[in-house]
């Protein structure tokens, strides 16, 4: 059972203990580059890296602090495994996809490598298997098809019984040679690097507007309304400039988690969703070697991590939905609950960090990484990683550099092209998510709101409430003062919910969130949510 003694920090357990990184300041007048880079996460850090390392004069444009937003909520697996992927792989793209897709997942575990050698960046690595179980005895014959798969395309993968978990399972497919590490204390690091090389990273920027052509203009926020939102996406705080400036390169990157800017049409197929995060400090006996994933139980994930006292952090994540789906804070003590019943010394951990990350799904299950749309020779993209961020970012760093530098190109560039057409199979994908925006955009209208009326809101609650006949996102904090905000997101205007544990607003049609203040935590949104008069209260 998950017990309530212990003291929680809602909090990523990297972001906490890297939190005296120094900051580095929007820019005070106009730039020129040879590359924008737009997003301070692990695509948009290892692009600057590898186009720096290869001479180019290149700015990244953080809205809020480098590797603060998705890159710094991750469960930080550097793996080439993701899951029963490879039989579906072979059955969408053919044998050659599949082979193609590992190779370049593999090449992105020992790009990390290197780099962490080859920069001096300590960053906690550990060589780790990686292990896909399921405990339904009638799915056996997937993991055998998955680990067959996974061998024919180059993985050293085998179908076990013994997981090495604390619990029984009635098989798994392991991936031996994969890795895990510190994701900020590695992305910070890099960054270091690419200041020392000459490259400018400027954070608390937002990107507000992305003009394309022989060259590409960037309208930068770097006022009050810059902070919030990691790589333009994500992430919390508020600028420290004053105005506005303009930025232009020969190429620029969208590396913001979700294609904010351009004529791209890849949000039709994209669907973004949530997972939540426990760690807890465990004995070191008690926490298992490897990385573990099943698609069983809402999907369940752990790992471990090197912490004080010789203990290991367990981390578990779980509970995917998507954002602005509520009851947030039940499927907390869900996974909680899941945790402390199968996972030895979780109950009895001394404290507990709980904290979320978000991701995009792509329609056929391969990132987009290239050209952001057929119309431009200029404006390139990162997205679509579905939950495996850390390996397709350092891929993604590559493959961008080999586009944008010229020259030999890798054997994986098409596979991976945003301009490519999905399957027909896949594309209902498509119909669905627009019909799922349409029908959040549209129906959601019909309702009269989550509350009557303001005093049906309690401390540290949320509701859309009509206002005066406009629906209004209210909050109501700890000590019982009221904020109301317009409920539309300013990114194509569907309605917010909110996300009682973590007390944000959250856009069901393409993920955005806003804090109980209004402002943009995560994108595609770039505008914070107005600000609404409350009528006079009791």
């Amino acid at each position: 059972m998950a017990t309530q003694r212990r003291p929680t920090v809602d909090a990523s357990y990297w972001m906490v203990t890297t939190s005296g990184t120094d900051h580095r300041p929007p820019p005070e007048s106009d730039l020129t580059a040879d590359v924008a880079v737009i997003g301070g996460g692990v695509a948009g850090l290892c692009t600057a890296w590898e186009l720096v390392r290869a001479g180019l004069d290149v700015v990244v444009l953080e809205a809020d602090r480098i590797a603060a937003g998705v890159s710094g909520h991750t469960t930080a697996k550097v793996t080439a495994a993701h899951g029963l992927t490879y039989a579906r792989l072979e059955a969408e793209h053919g044998a050659e996809g599949a082979l193609l897709y590992a190779l370049s997942q593999q090449e992105a575990v020992e790009r990390t490598v290197t780099l962490c050698a080859e920069l001096g960046i300590e960053a906690e690595l550990e060589r780790a298997p990686t292990v896909t179980y399921l405990r339904d005895p009638e799915r056996v014959g997937e993991l055998r098809k998955e680990a067959a798969a996974a061998r024919r395309a180059g993985l050293d993968a085998s179908f076990v019984t013994d997981a090495g978990l604390p619990f029984d399972v009635a098989g798994a497919v392991r991936v031996d040679g994969q890795l895990q590490f510190h994701p900020r204390k590695f992305l910070l690091g890099l960054a270091d690097r690419i200041t020392a090389a000459g490259g400018r990273i400027h954070e608390r920027s937002r990107v507000v507007a992305l003009h394309d052509g022989t060259r590409c203009r960037l309208s930068v926020d770097t006022g009050d309304g810059a902070g919030g939102g990691s790589g333009n996406a994500g992430g919390t705080g508020t600028g420290t400039g004053d105005g506005s400036v303009t930025v232009q390169a020969r190429d620029a990157v969208i590396a913001t988690h979700y294609p904010v800017f351009g004529r791209t049409l890849l949000p039709t197929l994209l669907t973004p969703r949530r997972e939540l995060v426990l760690a807890a400090p465990v004995p070191a006996e008690a926490a298992p070697v490897g990385m573990f994933l099943t698609p069983e139980d809402r999907t369940r994930s752990l790992r471990s991590a090197p912490y004080d006292g010789g203990r290991r952090l367990l981390i578990v994540t779980g509970e995917e939905f998507e954002p602005g789906a509520g009851g947030v804070r039940e499927r907390f003590e869900r996974l909680e609950a899941w945790a402390c019943t199968r996972l030895p010394g979780f109950a009895e951990a001394d404290s507990l960090y709980r904290w979320a990350a978000q991701d995009n799904d792509s329609a056929d299950h391969l990132p987009y990484v290239g050209h952001a749309h057929p119309g431009t020779q200029h404006v390139y993209v990162a997205t679509g990683f579905g939950g495996w961020g850390m390996s397709n970012g350092v891929m993604a760093g590559r493959l961008l550099t080999a586009h944008i530098v010229g020259g030999p190109r890798p054997a994986w560039t098409e596979l991976y092209d945003p301009r490519r057409l999905p399957p027909v199979r896949e594309a209902g994908h498509a119909v669905a998510q627009q019909a799922a925006v349409a029908g959040h955009f549209i129906g959601d209208r019909l309702h009269t709101g989550e509350a009557a009326s303001l005093t049906d809101i309690p401390r540290e609650g949320g509701a859309v409430v009509r206002l005066g006949g406009k629906p209004c996102a209210v909050h109501r904090d700890g000590s019982g003062a009221v904020t109301a905000l317009s409920a539309r997101c300013t990114h194509l205007g569907c309605l917010v919910a909110y996300n009682d544990a973590e007390q944000t607003w959250e856009c069901p049609c393409h993920g955005s969130r806003f804090a109980t203040d209004g402002s943009v935590l995560q994108g595609p949104a770039t505008h914070p949510l107005e600000q609404r008069e409350l009528p006079d209260q009791p």
